[in-house]
């Protein structure tokens, strides 16, 4: 294999195994569960934390901290969620874990989307805190209450967050079962299509690689890692034109971005084509 090649494979677009930026998934963090009406004064604490941590996430993890020693019952549960993303913001990631089981074991059974989404928090947390093993057995719980509430959604990220766990445990087979799970849920999505075509070129299946990057393009046709990883997969199919194509996408779309900062590299690795060659 040239030197180029083995370079592209280890230096990648998204990770499949970790495409996280150490945050929540935006589904989950945006959308919280809030209860009661605006008048509600456990409603109303909550909003007031989630404001403070944009400011102050320190601030709001001591507060919800102090909070879970005065509250029961439905308010420990929004304390602990909003203590869980206090922790997320401060990168302490057994703390959140911790939050949103507790969050998820105090809510009623008959709130099974609820319980869904806090699992999958805790999930997340355990994924990228570095335990891919807890994450799994958080992950499939989660996925059962998806099914139970009847989420396509949330059952879709519960299978492409355990398809992220299961390649950091060298499960790759398995990963591919979830991810195939994931499109069929959300067909329309395509962070589920751009992880299954990293996955098979990482498995070094490029015609299935191909396929699912077409899908995803389709899908989100100016996603810069979507294009990162198009190219990523024609140059190692042979195809240095599509390969250039694909990262000068990237650079026109969204040229001070770090995508394109790293389409740059991949173009300077790759060098001018063969009627630009002096």
């Amino acid at each position: 294999m040239s030197l180029i090649l083995s370079l592209f494979l280890l230096q990648v677009g998204p990770n499949s195994a970790a495409d996280t930026s150490l945050r929540l998934p935006e589904e989950l963090v945006n959308r919280p569960e809030r209860p009661g009406g605006t008048n509600n004064p456990a409603s109303e604490w909550f909003e007031t934390c989630l404001d403070q941590l944009q400011s102050d996430a320190a601030r709001a993890h001591s507060q919800a901290q102090i909070r879970l020693l005065e509250v029961s019952g439905p308010e420990r549960i929004i304390t602990n969620h909003c203590l869980g993303l206090a922790a997320t913001e401060l990168g302490l990631w057994d703390d959140a874990r911790a939050a949103f089981i507790e969050a998820r074991d105090e809510t009623p059974e008959t709130e099974p989307r609820t319980r869904a989404r806090f699992g999958l928090m805790a999930g997340n947390a355990a994924l990228i805190g570095g335990d891919p093993a807890t994450a799994i057995d958080l992950l499939a719980a989660a996925r059962v209450e998806a099914q139970t509430a009847a989420s396509a959604t949330l059952e879709a990220l519960a299978a492409m967050d355990s398809a992220r766990a299961l390649v950091l445990l060298d499960r790759p087979n398995e990963a591919i079962t979830a991810l195939a799970t994931a499109t069929r849920l959300e067909p329309e999505k395509a962070e589920g299509w751009l992880l299954t075509a990293t996955l098979f070129r990482r498995l070094e299946r490029l015609d299935d690689a191909q396929q699912a990057i077409e899908q995803a393009a389709r899908l989100s046709p100016t996603e810069a890692q979507i294009g990162l990883e198009a190219g990523v997969i024609a140059v190692l199919s042979g195809r240095d034109d599509a390969a250039r194509q694909s990262w000068e996408s990237v650079i026109s779309t969204q040229p001070d971005s770090l995508a394109a900062q790293t389409a740059r590299g991949y173009l300077d690795q790759l060098g001018p084509a063969a009627e630009d060659t002096p």
